[in-house]
């Protein structure tokens, strides 16, 4: 019941976090990627060591290509991501990557067309807007049964709710980390904001389902002792998957390659807050909209 008596403090906690993450977004902003403005991507090999990224920019000046952006790749190869090129443009970007003698082959090449980029970009959107419409509805099918006195609607407006909490909050530290690092959205972010969506939910459904199994067993005399007890009996079980997720999630961050680590870094955040908002922010929410307890 801690958490229930105290709920106005998690919900306060929660509104913050939010608010944070917004303005952070708000002032670095996102960097969409080639898979959603258009674009042309290389992966360049060195038969000797690779140079770092400092001594390559200078260099690029001279391929008169615009803003590069380089990425390692291994322990030899670099990703390099640019405007559309032509064919005398990458042979120019190439040769201004090989330096010191140390000549960079072509691995692979992939150009994306703004049309094909635009059409990524409304796919995504599309995708988690429906994904979203269909949580409500499950969520309000399952409990159909259970109105009082919280429609079973509610339940699912209050599910989106803390999933754009779960989401948010992982997009401000994506904002930060595109910041310092320079990371671009790519259809890998799109995964991960997915990932957390479903992550996330079957958290809060848990917690959910097993309200309503007290609230139809009628085993507590008011619905804030329900959602209290509710909470106690799910918790550890919560607590423990999560870590469980979490650490693997860590290892990919700190031991996997680099092509996935901003992406298990996005999870392991959207873990962490999807956690945090399925036991701390929708039960409360629940008891907050039903108001007081000694009416009910």
């Amino acid at each position: 019941m801690f958490i229930i008596r105290n709920k106005k403090i998690f919900i306060t906690i929660s509104v913050i976090l939010v608010i944070v993450s917004i303005g952070l977004i708000s002032i670095f902003g996102l960097r969409p990627g080639i898979d959603f403005k258009g674009g042309a991507l290389l992966q360049v090999a060195y038969e000797g060591a690779r140079p770092s990224v400092e001594e390559i920019q200078p260099h690029l000046v001279t391929a008169q290509i615009g803003e590069v952006f380089i990425q390692p790749y291994g322990e030899k190869e670099f990703i390099l991501k640019s405007r559309e090129l032509t064919d005398i443009e990458r042979t120019n970007l190439i040769s201004a990557v090989s330096i010191n003698g140390n000549t960079a082959t072509l691995v692979s090449f992939t150009s994306i067309g703004p049309s094909v980029g635009h059409e990524l970009t409304k796919k995504a959107v599309t995708s988690i807007i429906l994904v979203s419409l269909a949580i409500v509805l499950f969520i309000a099918y399952a409990f159909r049964k259970v109105s009082e006195p919280v429609a079973s609607w509610k339940y699912g407006l209050i599910a989106i709710g803390t999933l754009l909490h779960d989401v948010i909050i992982p997009t401000g530290v994506f904002a930060v980390i595109s910041h310092i690092y320079g990371t671009e959205i790519d259809t890998l972010f799109v995964v991960a904001i997915l990932t957390i969506l479903g992550l996330s939910i079957s958290d809060t459904i848990v917690v959910f389902d097993r309200i309503r199994e007290n609230l139809k067993n009628k085993k507590y005399n008011t619905f804030e002792e329900a959602v209290g007890q509710s909470i106690n009996q799910t918790f550890t079980r919560s607590i423990n998957t999560s870590l469980t997720v979490i650490i693997v999630l860590l290892a990919l961050v700190f031991f996997g390659p680099s092509s996935t680590r901003v992406f298990a870094m996005m999870l392991t955040a959207g873990m962490f807050f999807g956690t945090y908002s399925s036991i701390f922010l929708a039960s409360p929410l629940l008891v907050l909209v039903a108001g007081d307890p000694k009416n009910k």
